[in-house]
């Protein structure tokens, strides 16, 4: 999904490492509006109690709590994730699984002249289409390598360690792609611990194709394979990958 409403120009493309202690999440609150079986309301956290949460006890209970949170999204069925005419909802399905991850990817983020104030240490309520906007996947490109280490991401650049890390810590992987043309689509996608039903690709031993989970033109709960290394399509003028623990 992709119609630019937050401004990118004035964000750097070499990735900041420093966490800024001024940033604020632009976190809107649940909705009961904001459902599965909906299409409204996108904007908002999805209120449902049966949906799992990451469950952070340990490992094991991380992994299976993915799974299980997976299977309930089921991106490839619910209608929240189903593209339209006009738009494909990478974006809000991987909101949606980080959410319910317990890690912070933006849905919505600072206009500018909110952001200013944000980083004066004035106090802003994040409210919608006045402080904060919708914020599409060529946008949260830029967002991760701007704002990303203030919120406990860490850059990777080698798919087979980031997907060990993933299957290793029941951590949360995220491949994002930025389109060449602005206003056009661009791409992001969360890598997701394997089971022993679905696998990455690899040759050789070492991941050429994560494990993922998609919304897009097609919705899959799990693939690897199928699209191969889509990050690299020519579509795309950059890519990032992108690990929380």
């Amino acid at each position: 999904m992709e119609q630019f409403t937050v401004s990118v120009a004035s964000v750097p493309l070499d990735d900041n490492p420093i966490p800024n202690s001024q940033i604020k999440k632009a976190d809107l609150l649940p909705d009961p509006e904001s459902r599965l079986d909906s299409m409204e309301m996108k904007e908002k956290p999805i209120a449902d109690s049966s949906i799992p949460f990451r469950d952070l006890t340990n490992v094991a209970s991380k992994k299976e709590s993915i799974h299980r949170l997976i299977d309930k999204l089921d991106v490839e069925n619910n209608l929240r994730y189903q593209k339209t005419v006009e738009d494909t909802y990478c974006n809000v399905y991987s909101y949606d699984y980080c959410y319910f991850s317990k890690v912070y990817l933006p849905t919505v983020w600072w206009t500018d002249e909110s952001l200013e104030k944000v980083l004066n240490g004035q106090e802003v309520e994040p409210v919608f289409e006045q402080m904060v906007d919708r914020i599409y996947s060529s946008a949260i490109h830029d967002w991760f390598l701007q704002w990303g280490a203030s919120f406990g991401w860490k850059r990777f650049f080698d798919l087979d360690e980031m997907q060990n890390k993933v299957n290793e810590n029941g951590g949360i992987g995220i491949i994002c792609a930025k389109r060449k043309i602005r206003g056009l689509s661009g791409h992001i996608v969360p890598v997701v611990p394997e089971t022993d039903l679905h696998k990455a690709y690899r040759e050789n031993g070492k991941v050429v194709y994560p494990l993922q989970s998609q919304a897009g033109k097609l919705n899959y709960n799990y693939f690897s394979e199928v699209r191969k290394d889509w990050w690299n399509d020519e579509l795309y003028s950059s890519h990032v990958f992108y690990y929380h623990e």
